[in-house]
């Protein structure tokens, strides 16, 4: 346990799985017995206040939506996603109906020996969230399901074995910075080129497609896709990418009576909740409100 933790009345909160204790905004963490490693999976639909802790946490959501409120930004992580907080970062967080996610809790004094990776110790200052379907998420989410199941073996070195996976997701992490650090600043790219990038996302945006896949499709590396994209449209490929898609939704809403789910699917989102999310924070109404006020008699 971190700290001096509090004990009986003085604990304000015990959490289910007995490896956390809140007083105030600050939380400890009760680690198995030598080792400065907590992996907690969670399928309970609930909240937690405000509060921050020495540990590093990471969040692999399986299925479903964690919500994470930090100070400066609302982070909605998504199945396969992963969100990196690291240590005093003040945070809550609220897990939907339905969600499966793991938390991984570490202490970071190995990390702070590394010298290599001190280059980067303003980014990891941050927070740091793997949204899109690329390669460096997946190998983080497969380095991540191995340390949870070394953490439930507990067989000899568990400890150590955990920390090397750790390791190399942050050596990962790292690999990434530096690749992007060595781009060049991205020059105009022709535009047929972008035009037929726009026509690939009109044919495409009900599809599970991501910033590798346009990036892969313009022949150019996803880094300077990317800044070219901003540069040409002004808007970032995400950005255009759930625009198709709200304007798909909205035509399906008014013209159709295909349920709210199938209008979801069919517009290229991953999930009603999603859907629902995006839609609202965009138009400012539920897509139920929007069809009621605009849909065809």
């Amino acid at each position: 346990m971190t700290g001096n933790p509090p004990t009986g009345k003085a604990a304000d909160r015990l959490f289910s799985d007995s490896c956390r204790i809140l007083q105030g905004t600050q939380e400890f963490i009760a680690y198995p017995s030598d080792s400065s490693i907590c992996v907690l999976p969670c399928s309970e639909t609930g909240s937690c206040g405000m509060h921050y802790h020495s540990a590093v946490e990471i969040v692999l959501v399986k299925t479903g939506e964690t919500v994470y409120t930090l100070p400066e930004k609302t982070y909605t992580v998504s199945a396969g996603q992963v969100l990196i907080l690291p240590p005093k970062y003040a945070h809550a967080c609220s897990c939907g109906a339905g969600t499966q996610r793991y938390a991984f809790l570490f202490e970071p004094h190995i990390f702070n020996s590394l010298r290599d990776l001190s280059v980067y110790a303003q980014r990891l200052s941050q927070a740091i969230y793997l949204e899109d379907d690329t390669a460096l998420r997946r190998e983080a989410r497969e380095l991540l399901l191995q340390v949870a199941e070394i953490f439930e073996a507990r067989k000899p070195l568990w400890n150590s074995l955990c920390y090397s996976l750790l390791i190399r997701l942050y050596s990962a992490l790292g690999r990434e910075w530096a690749l992007q650090a060595a781009q060049p600043e991205p020059v105009n790219i022709d535009s047929e080129i972008m035009n037929s990038v726009l026509s690939y996302i009109s044919q495409h945006y009900g599809e599970n497609i991501h910033l590798d896949d346009a990036a892969a499709f313009s022949g150019f590396s996803k880094f300077y896709f990317s800044r070219a994209f901003k540069k040409y449209f002004g808007v970032t490929f995400s950005e255009y990418l759930c625009r198709c898609r709200l304007e798909a939704a909205m035509k399906l809403l008014t013209q159709t009576r295909l349920p709210i789910r199938q209008v979801a699917e069919q517009s290229g989102f991953g999930s009603v909740a999603t859907f629902n999310r995006i839609f609202r924070a965009a138009l400012s109404c539920t897509p139920s409100r929007y069809r009621s006020l605009y849909g065809s008699p």
